[in-house]
């Protein structure tokens, strides 16, 4: 009996891929959640060809933004009635505990909210005169926007690249990650029941090297905003910039999580704790860089150790459960192989380490959370991104000393700062190179704030007041209440509109002078429009007229205060 493949979401179709099938494997116990017909670079082409056509055609195109946001508003709704499921197959997708998928599909829906509400609420702007005239600054759309996403939190972060392109008038061709692509193609379908227009979205699950690869090298995709690895995203910028595209890029992370004497070590030991074993670890703003002040580090870390070893392991359905399954086995032994590189290098492991030992989670892909100490800040374990469960403790003498070590990382995505002295804490999140800063708590996110990384955690900002930003240009539009005038003088040639054989010899434009002429002026003085000849003439653009042109003032049988029509092209005027 042939397997049935899901279908993917090719310009708003619902069709199969043609690429090779994907598998999507619950990490909890190795079962099979579906198999998907994965997108091909055909398929990119067919996509970016359809959404470029629904981007361009009236009903989008000429869509009012309030009537933009009320389809955000109703995908939120769609997505809010199927919470319940969507936290399952998200959970199922990538072994994320229950408790914190819920929250992922919390986090979308307000995503969606919120976007509509900034979009019902936004105005285009005026910009300072610096003339006499006027100059309107207005978002547009870029077009055809790329998304590519990762495998550990998919939900929430596909609303944040689709609810935002789409508010800004795009149309959005997402590649979800090969490893949990259920939930995106579940996204996309909802999108599709709101009644976005048909070919606008499609969701493409296939490797990344292709059909990613393809997104980014189409002429026809006019941005692209990706999360994931920085090796991955240095060589899509890369790409994008042979053909001077934009990109949004968020990337990887050894987020330094620092704790002073002073600080309330209760909760901050409980902050270091959620903050880098929730998601298991596998978060780009996991605080995997412990640095704790000389004079606690040995209390700081017993404590830490012993809660580490406390934290409920089990299966991901499971209410009780706070760390889950790692996504697969192959990266599970990815990070077994640095804590072994940890103890080369020197280190202790104080916890963890080791897989967990009950039968029931023999079948899955586990790991106890780690805790390393006995290293510097220029270990392996401590510079490179492990992607899990593993935290590596350092102690620091004084506030030079920390900003010096936690600065000294090729990354800047993320930092927490744990001090009862708010002045050094302000300090301190001054001093760290990282493009978000908690004090006192962590990984506590909203879509009303910026948020993304330096150096080699990305570039650019998404989220924020202004959301759709990334995904459009600006364009200023310039009117003038009055005729302006221009800064050509012109001495020669032919006027706008005329042939050469209508022009007179050594036409020229006079700037506020009549030169004989006795006509009604037509304009302030340099107005564009106002072209004489040498005898003072005027040889307006269109007009044939050979002579000097007649005043009108006082010329009998002329009612007076009504002005009468001009002699028509090539005919004098009657004598009076």
């Amino acid at each position: 009996m042939t397997e049935q493949l899901r279908p993917i979401i090719v310009g708003g179709v619902l069709q199969e891929g043609r690429g090779e099938p994907l598998t999507s494997t619950d990490p909890a116990d190795g079962s099979t959640v579906a198999t998907v017909a994965a997108a091909s670079v055909q398929d990119v082409d067919l996509a970016v060809e359809r959404a470029a056509d629904a981007q361009a055609g009236p009903a989008w195109r000429r869509m009012l933004p309030h009537v933009r946001a009320r389809l955000l508003a109703r995908a939120a709704d769609l997505i809010e009635a199927r919470r319940d499921d969507l936290a399952l197959l998200q959970s199922r997708d990538n072994g994320k505990p229950i408790t914190e998928t819920r929250a992922l599909v919390a986090s979308a829906v307000g995503t969606f909210r919120y976007v509509a509400a900034v979009l019902e609420s936004s105005d285009e702007r005026l910009t300072v005169p610096r003339g006499p005239y006027l100059t309107m600054s207005v978002h547009e759309p870029i077009g055809v926007v790329g998304a590519i996403t990762p495998w550990n939190s998919p939900i929430a972060s596909d609303a944040q690249k689709l609810a935002p392109a789409l508010a800004g008038g795009n149309a959005v061709v997402l590649k979800p990650a090969g490893w949990a692509p259920v939930v995106s193609l579940e996204i996309g379908e909802i999108l599709l029941e709101a009644g976005f227009p048909p070919g606008l979205v499609s969701v493409l699950p296939g490797s990344g090297g292709t059909v990613g690869q393809r997104i980014v090298d189409h002429p026809g995709v006019g941005h692209v905003s990706f999360t994931g690895g920085a090796s991955t995203g240095r060589r899509l910028a890369g790409s994008a910039a042979r053909k001077l595209m934009t990109t949004s890029l968020e990337l990887g992370g050894k987020s330094p999580t620092i704790v002073f004497a002073d600080a309330d070590l209760d909760l901050a030991v409980n902050g270091v704790l959620y903050g880098i074993f929730s998601s298991q670890g596998q978060s780009c703003i996991a605080g995997s860089r412990l640095f704790v002040q000389r004079p606690v580090f040995d209390e700081v870390v017993a404590v830490l150790a012993e809660r580490a070893d406390a934290l409920r392991v089990g299966h991901p359905r499971d209410e009780r459960t706070q760390m889950g399954p790692l996504i697969t086995a192959g990266h599970r032994a990815s990070v077994e192989e640095y804590i072994a590189l940890g103890r080369s290098e020197g280190g202790t492991v104080v916890a963890g380490g080791v897989r967990p030992d009950a039968p029931e989670l023999s079948a899955g892909t586990y790991l106890r959370p780690t805790v390393i100490t006995g290293v510097g800040n220029d270990a392996r374990v401590a510079q490179e991104e492990i992607f899990g469960p593993v935290l590596v403790a350092i102690p620091f003498d004084d506030e030079a000393d920390l900003i010096a070590q936690a600065n000294d990382s090729v990354y800047g995505l993320a930092a927490g700062v744990w001090t009862r002295d708010f002045p050094k804490a302000w300090r301190t999140a001054r001093a760290l190179q990282a493009g978000q800063v908690w004090i006192n708590t962590y990984k506590q996110l909203s879509i009303a704030t910026p948020f993304g990384g330096l150096k080699d955690s990305g570039s650019t900002r998404e989220k924020a007041r202004t959301p759709s930003a990334p995904t459009s240009v600006r364009r200023a539009s310039t009117s003038t209440p009055a005729a302006v005038r221009c800064p050509w003088r012109l001495t020669s040639g032919s006027p706008p509109g005329r042939r050469p054989s209508e022009t007179r010899p050594r036409a020229r434009l006079v700037r506020g002078r009549r030169e004989g002429s006795a006509g009604r002026r037509r304009g302030p003085p340099g107005w564009c429009g106002d072209w004489r000849g040498t005898d003072g003439s005027a040889l307006r653009s269109g007009s044939r007229r050979s002579g000097p042109r007649r005043s009108r003032r006082g010329s009998p049988g002329r009612r007076r205060g009504r002005r009468s029509a001009p002699p028509r092209p090539g005919r004098r005027a009657a004598p009076a």
